[in-house]
């Protein structure tokens, strides 16, 4: 690198790469290698290595594939952001997924990249991430805001319980009676019905077959 003044000496972007597919670590390597400007610093190619690494090198860029062995890209953003606000994370993928994308996004990815991406549009995407920048589109960033929103104004349906109140309703919707219900807590099981009756009053239903339905529904809704 020449040049004696600022200008002729670009700062590093010190980057780290994971992917579970070698061949796709030594291909971006290479691709942002050819840069002036950008220094692979570490590669991994599962999450547990990569929140193992990570941390010692402390990069300016972590891309992440999305699909690691024995976790996620986006678990590891949302670690590494955690304890590592000053990394970006720039996530990498086979696949246009929505929700993938929304995961990552609230992980503090701050970009979120095909694969099939042209090589001189990832090394931008790169700066773009390294300089603080945020690499969404305007149509998800559009879609993201509207997930967000309904998100926020969805009522907790589960507001005015008790502790007490939301542990016995989670198992109801185990199938527990009300006397295994008070086995498992320590409580008497006219005590138990009391709960029950109090919860359903809360709630606004009649029999704990409807409260077994909502529990059921509120864990595929990852409640």
């Amino acid at each position: 690198m020449t040049g004696g003044g600022a200008e002729g000496a670009r700062k590093q972007i010190r980057v780290f790469l994971v992917d579970d597919h070698e061949v796709v670590r030594r291909g971006v390597a290479a691709l942002l290698e050819t840069e002036d400007d950008m220094t692979v610093v570490g590669e991994a190619g599962t999450a547990e290595q990569a929140l193992s690494r990570i941390p010692v090198v402390l990069p300016d860029v972590a891309v992440l594939d999305v699909r690691l062995p024995g976790g996620s890209g986006v678990q590891v953003c949302r670690e590494i952001r955690s304890d590592h606000p000053e990394i970006a994370c720039l996530m990498l993928t086979s696949f246009a997924d929505e929700d993938a994308l929304y995961d990552a996004v609230m992980a503090g990815a701050a970009g979120y990249v095909l694969k099939q991406i042209h090589g001189a549009d990832l090394v931008g995407a790169v700066r773009t991430v390294a300089a603080g920048g945020s690499l969404l589109d305007s149509g998800s960033t559009g879609a993201m805001l509207e997930r967000l929103r309904g998100a926020q104004a969805e009522p907790d349906p589960l507001a005015e319980l008790t502790p007490q109140e939301r542990q016995i309703l989670d198992l109801i919707g185990e199938g527990m009676t009300n006397r295994q219900i008070g086995e498992r807590l320590y409580l008497a099981e006219k005590t138990v019905k009391n709960y029950v009756s109090a919860l359903l009053a809360k709630l606004d239903l009649k029999r704990r077959t409807q409260a077994a339905v909502l529990v059921a529904e509120l864990r595929g809704r990852r409640y």
